[in-house]
């Protein structure tokens, strides 16, 4: 892959992108990125994790005027998390270049402080739809000089079902800008939208890689559906992962099934459209602290989130199409590590396995559930356990106030502490669970910044 240094950069953005370390692009950056650069509207079709927001982040931050104090680009996104990870990537990416604003504004937060923040100005925002539209439905967003908009995650949106608002917030930016689309798939509903909102584009597709031949794959016969349970909970007893994702078709599947693993003492939780923002913010620090074992997800709820590598990916149905069981496989056996991948198969289910060789290294076979007797096994319980506390960035609490305060006298030792995860209201810290109630009486019963503090262990 050509290197960032042949692009017509600017200067700032290449020493940024030397000391982050990005030397040679990847193959969406190196196929969309002239074309951004220059000033064309962009199409594309790539997989998550392909290096797409670094391609739209660094077209935006080389056009931008930073005298010119407006909201010049617009960045579109499904989900809080993605809009957060997104915004933290071009703040990142921008940070050599001074006085750049980025402003997310996402449901699912306070309204209020969002009208503060517009009202002091951005040259860059990105947002999810229905909370967009209520900014210019109200007059407190201004896209009248916006030069630059960015649909990333175009089909996921359309699965969420986010099209009108998509359409009426393209009705508030001007006709003369630039357009970039990126979509992991291209059904004919992207295509409908790219004919209305894009200008003669540049149609770019990245061809999907291989699963990684570190990743272990294994399928599972099943003598009929009532075995699905019992064998997703045989395999996790099996391989006893520290962080594992059970990828479930729908909704009410992903809530059965987690219900069901709880019941038979699994730390479980699940992740899907029908969850309030705030439950579903607590499940995935909770995960990624790994003081929650199990997360079952639906497909939708789990694209575009910023999980590390787990151990096990059990995909309790088969995924409908070979792209989305390549994107499900991925999420174990990352950054050149190994990983392991067990999918059940009834016997209906053999035409989606035929669909699925072309992206394995050799023929699935199918292989005996593991042995009965295991579900005498009682599952192991996380090392790990989540304290919140009730302050965040908005009380400039930072990592090393509450590092001080839970291994100050008395305290808890540094070795006990894991991942810490500051919002601008809460603050979020894997403490061992041995010494979780020592944790939550430090802080409850202590002071940080030389104020008192509510905090509580998250279940």
């Amino acid at each position: 892959m050509p290197a960032f240094s042949t692009l017509p950069l600017a200067p700032s953005l290449l020493v940024t992108l030397g000391e982050l370390g990005y030397q040679t692009m990847t193959p969406i950056q190196a196929e969309s990125l002239p074309a951004i650069l220059n000033g064309r509207d962009v199409i594309a079709q790539a997989k998550t994790g392909s290096g797409k927001t670094a391609a739209f982040g660094l077209g935006l931050l080389h056009h931008l005027e930073v005298k010119r104090f407006c909201v010049q680009s617009l960045v579109l996104c499904p989900t809080r998390e993605l809009a957060d990870q997104v915004a933290n990537e071009i703040r990142r990416l921008g940070r050599g270049t001074h006085n750049i604003k980025v402003l997310t504004l996402c449901g699912g937060q306070p309204f209020g402080p969002q009208l503060g923040s517009l009202q002091h100005g951005a040259h860059i925002v990105v947002g999810t739809p229905g909370r967009l539209l209520e900014h210019l439905q109200k007059g407190s967003l201004d896209l009248s000089a916006t030069d630059y908009f960015v649909l990333d995650e175009a089909d996921r949106m359309l699965d969420m079902g986010f099209q009108s608002a998509m359409d009426e917030i393209v009705e508030y930016l001007p006709s003369k800008r630039q357009t970039v689309l990126f979509s992991a798939t291209y059904p004919k509903e992207i295509e409908q939208i790219a004919g209305r909102v894009l200008q003669d584009p540049v149609r770019i597709v990245i061809a999907s890689e291989p699963v990684n031949n570190l990743i272990q794959q294994r399928f599972f016969l099943l003598d009929d559906e009532s075995q699905r349970i019992t064998a997703t909970e045989l395999l996790l007893l099996e391989q006893a992962p520290e962080s594992a994702i059970v990828f479930a078709n729908t909704k009410r599947e992903t809530q059965a099934v987690c219900d069901q693993l709880n019941a038979a003492g699994f730390y479980a939780a699940a992740l899907h459209g029908d969850m309030e923002q705030k439950e579903r913010d607590e499940t995935l620090v909770r995960f990624a602290n790994k003081s929650l074992t199990v997360l079952v997800a639906t497909d939708v709820a789990a694209r575009g989130l910023d999980i590390e590598a787990v151990d096990l990916v059990i995909n309790y149905h088969l995924a409908r199409d070979s792209e989305v069981h390549v994107h499900r496989v991925g999420r174990t056996g990352r950054a050149g590590s190994s990983g392991l991948a067990c999918s059940l198969v009834n016997k209906n289910e053999q035409f989606k396995l035929d669909r699925l060789e072309d992206q394995l290294s050799e023929q699935p076979t199918l292989s005996p559930l593991p042995q009965q007797q295991l579900l005498s096994t009682t599952p192991p319980r996380p090392k790990w356990q989540t304290l919140q506390i009730d302050g965040g960035k908005k009380d400039k609490l930072r990592p090393g106030d509450i590092v001080g305060g839970l291994t100050g006298e008395q305290g808890i030792g540094g070795d006990q502490l894991g991942k810490i995860h500051i919002t601008p209201n809460k603050a979020f810290v894997a403490v061992y669970r041995a010494v979780a109630k020592q944790a939550l009486a430090k802080i409850t019963q202590g002071k940080l910044k030389g104020r008192n503090f509510r905090a509580r262990l998250l279940r």
